[in-house]
């Protein structure tokens, strides 16, 4: 049967056992794509045990550029028996499993609709390799071969990833080299090549370049000019700490002395994190933390603290699967009410929902500018899928002369020259933002005492409920001011009116955008879309909704939490807000947004007239 030619545009996915090697293989093939000038999105889904547990490494290739996660599987490379009838029943109908034919393949998981491509992988490395760890280390390489001559692809690309990757140790290149090309040669001798799926070249990506979350809000934390962190080693957040270490080493040594210009410590647990965070904080220094939702949770009463006592702070919260210890090792958009209203009593603290890399690294940076101008803790909000996985992003820019917001610190001379008492909770300016002094300034003027209690404008300890009356007053105009300097909402409009608009956050992004421009040019919708950036929201966000008779709030969560924290701060009937909910712990796909808004405008507009408003 003659089969359509597919180039360029499939998602392929790889099983194997966990604490095999195989990510070493897996990110091969997919910077080996990268290389060739095609998009990618890596999603590596693994156990959260050390090894023996099934793990999965899904990389989807779009050369139109489209980079959230699909849905469904064209090709999947099947190396775990323990997972192998779930992976074949994966792939979808004109599809291929690929696999190691070392053993026969039971017949009873034999598929018709699909095609099976099997190489005796291990049998060839027990043919060439004595250790039995080499054997499986170089099995992975192998079949990264194997895929090189099914998909057509430029062998001399994975050669020169090897060299690049080794530099330095040469001894290393030519066993790797002579595995993936062993592996080529045996699927060009076993197999018609290439198959019904083909890698060409392409000049798709441009300057873009592949990086994770993590590393770029470590770097991102440097250019704020971070230079103290306090933590506690909790998945999926850990990377943050060691990207940020990494850098300091080479940006934060004194030339001179060779002395550290930086301090990290790893506290003994989350709560301890924090307050090390909020004493440098409070000492003058930049300083923040990095967790994930049961560090969020231990860290709330030190969060109350920092909200009252108005002391800037910055946490970088990586999101996974809760409650609880949930799933540590998959992903979700699950702390958006807790890092919102953290702690007890009427909190409000400055969250960030960064949707990619550059985003990861602007957005750390911003965090110490905003923290400091408004004496408050703020609370980046990432994800796993984000943090730990690959993705293609504009390069990093930086303006060398730009400025720290320091925000409101008076000097000694301020204070020398001041007529009037010094106030540390007194509004000045009408904005509801005090100035703060820091430790030592001046010997007798301008106080840098602070107060987690309730207190007056010159933080006297006072119960006098007038008095906290106008402090909770004061903060709430704070928080109204803070909404005009966060980022501001990412508004898409469509060349026609809209009456339903789509809002989503983070890492819902890419998937969202791609299911609205299928449902346009598949199914004649067009939504109008808006991506928000930051809490508090700016006055764009309410004006957004006000603008659309329904607005589907898209989230990967059970309880629709930004949706809630929507109805929440503004007073919008919770009926025209609609929940669209993924939360099994993998990220969002393109096809599950575009399926459930087609699905709800069919059930929801009975009428032709009333459906017409849609299309």
């Amino acid at each position: 049967m003659k089969r359509d030619i597919i180039t360029n545009k499939f998602v392929i996915k790889f099983a194997n056992v966990n604490g095999t090697g195989s990510a070493s293989a897996n990110k091969l093939f997919s910077r080996a794509v990268f290389r060739m000038g095609i998009p990618i999105s890596p999603k590596n889904i693994f156990p959260s045990n050390i090894q023996g547990l099934p793990t999965w490494y899904e990389v989807r290739i779009n050369e139109n550029g489209f980079l959230g996660r699909r849905g469904g599987i064209d090709i999947m490379v099947g190396m775990n028996p323990q997972s192998m009838e779930r992976d074949i029943n994966e792939v979808e109908k004109g599809g291929y499993f690929i696999y190691d034919s070392t053993k026969q393949l039971p017949p009873a998981l034999r598929r018709n609709d699909i095609d099976f491509i099997g190489i005796p992988l291990t049998e060839k490395c027990r043919e060439l390799y004595d250790d039995p760890r080499h054997r499986q280390l170089f099995r992975n390489i192998m079949y990264v071969g194997v895929l090189a001559a099914l998909f057509d692809m430029e062998l001399d690309v994975f050669k020169q990833l090897i060299s690049d990757q080794f530099k330095g140790k040469q001894k290393l290149i030519a066993p790797n080299v002579n595995a993936v090309t062993t592996g080529y040669e045996m699927a060009k001798k076993m197999h018609a090549c290439p198959i019904a799926y083909r890698i060409e070249r392409r000049d798709n990506v441009g300057n873009k370049i592949l990086i994770d979350g993590n590393e770029a809000c470590g770097l991102g934390a440097v250019y704020g000019g971070a230079t103290m962190a306090g933590w506690y080693p909790i998945t999926p957040s850990t990377s943050v700490i060691d990207n940020f270490a990494r850098y300091c080493r080479k940006f934060r040594m004194d030339p001179e002395t060779g002395r550290k210009n930086y301090a990290i410590v790893q506290a003994e647990d989350e709560l301890a994190a924090i307050g090390m965070v909020i004493g440098a904080s409070w000492n003058g220094s930049r300083a923040f933390t990095a967790t994930s939702g049961p560090g969020l949770s231990l860290m709330n009463e030190f969060l109350g603290l920092a909200y009252f006592a108005e002391i800037p702070s910055v946490l970088i919260d990586v999101q996974r699967s809760g409650p609880s210890t949930g799933m540590p090792t998959r992903t979700q958009q699950s702390d958006v009410l807790a890092a919102a209203y953290a702690s007890h009593g009427d909190t409000k603290h400055i969250c960030l929902y960064p949707s990619t890399p550059k985003e990861c690294f602007e957005y750390t940076a911003k965090a110490f500018d905003l923290a400091e101008r408004f004496q408050t803790p703020v609370i980046l909000l990432s994800d796993l899928d984000l943090g730990m996985n690959d993705n293609m992003s504009d390069p990093f820019e930086w303006d060398d002369t730009r400025k720290y917001d320091r925000g409101k610190v008076y000097t000694e001379e301020d204070l020398e020259n001041m007529t009037e008492r010094f106030g540390r909770y007194l509004d000045v300016d009408g904005d509801g933002v005090p100035y703060r002094t820091y430790p030592g300034t001046h010997p007798t003027k301008g106080a840098f005492f602070t107060r987690g209690t309730s207190k007056d404008e010159y933080a006297i300890y006072t119960e006098n409920g007038e008095k906290y009356i106008e402090n909770m007053e004061r903060l709430q105009k704070k928080w109204k001011t803070a909404s005009e300097h966060v980022p501001k909402p990412i508004i898409r409009k469509t060349n026609k009116p809209c009456t339903v608009g789509v809002i989503h956050y983070g890492t819902s992004e890419a998937s969202t955008l791609e299911a609205l421009h299928h449902l346009n040019s598949l199914h004649g919708i067009s939504l109008d879309s808006m991506g928000i950036q930051a809490f508090p929201f700016s006055d764009e966000v309410g004006q957004f909704i006000e603008e659309h008779e329904y607005v589907f709030v898209v989230e990967q969560n059970r309880d629709a939490q930004m949706r809630t924290l929507l109805i929440n701060e503004y007073d919008f009937d919770p009926e025209r807000l609609v929940p669209l909910l993924h939360f099994d712990g993998s990220p969002i796909t393109a096809r599950f947004i575009r399926h459930e808004i087609r699905d709800w405008i069919l059930q929801t507009t009975t009428s032709p007239r009333r459906r017409s408003r849609f299309y």
